[in-house]
């Protein structure tokens, strides 16, 4: 009988990807011993304003950060294998992510751990989604807090009924579990959002906080090709 596969997922925008983005897929990576972790830029992302940089070329920097994210993996001696997927650049239409782990899902089979990961903003942001309330038919949730944001403090009574009937304490258990559950880690301290970069990167200071908050594949390609100015 063959090991359940652990499947993580971070979706986003990544207009464009950070370090934040990075650190959130290695803790998780290692943490829930990932065999593969899939980084999915959004299509249409149709939460976001128009004024976003083009689907095929947030695809190309997430590539480009996929590669850094593959080093450091080796680097930590973390085997889970990196993959950057067009599922939502190629489909058309609005970027759901309801459609996308329903896909994913028919994809891995019905044993396969799938475990969207995201930090705890997205979490408040649930119920804003598309069809939110059913995404734990098709996957688990890791969920990382942000440091000084009380969670407790922020969440709708929507969500927190969802945390009820969901959250787990023991993130082993998302190894063995397919769907349905929730875990929220408080030991990684991560702030940086894509949308505060993007102001940064029209500043004065561009060149300081580029190198220490943008991969350095992804960064390259930023650089020559001027963008975000």
């Amino acid at each position: 009988m063959s090991a359940i596969k652990k499947i993580g997922i971070l979706g986003g925008t990544f207009d464009p990807p950070h370090v934040g983005h990075l650190k959130l897929a290695t803790h998780f990576a290692k943490l829930l011993r990932l065999d593969a972790l899939l980084l999915i830029p959004s299509g249409e992302p149709w939460q976001k304003s128009t004024c976003i940089t083009s689907a095929e070329m947030r695809f190309r920097l997430t590539e480009a950060a996929g590669i850094d994210l593959a080093r450091a993996f080796l680097y930590l001696k973390i085997s889970t294998q990196v993959g950057i997927d067009r599922i939502e650049i190629d489909r058309a239409g609005p970027s759901y992510a309801i459609d996308t782990v329903k896909a994913l899902r028919e994809r891995f089979g019905v044993d396969a751990s799938l475990t969207w990961l995201m930090g705890a903003d997205s979490l408040v942001a649930l119920p804003s989604w598309n069809s939110w309330e059913k995404l734990s038919q098709y996957v688990n949730f890791a969920v990382a807090t942000r440091p000084h944001h009380d969670l407790k403090e922020q969440i709708s009574s929507e969500v927190g009924q969802f945390l009820q009937e969901h959250q787990t304490k023991d993130a082993a258990a998302l190894e063995k579990c397919a769907a349905g559950l929730i875990y929220i880690d408080e030991s990684l301290n991560v702030d940086l959002s894509s949308t505060e970069l993007r102001d940064r990167l029209k500043s004065s200071s561009r060149s300081a906080i580029a190198s220490e908050q943008i991969p350095t594949h992804t960064l390259e390609i930023i650089t020559n090709l001027g963008l975000y100015q």
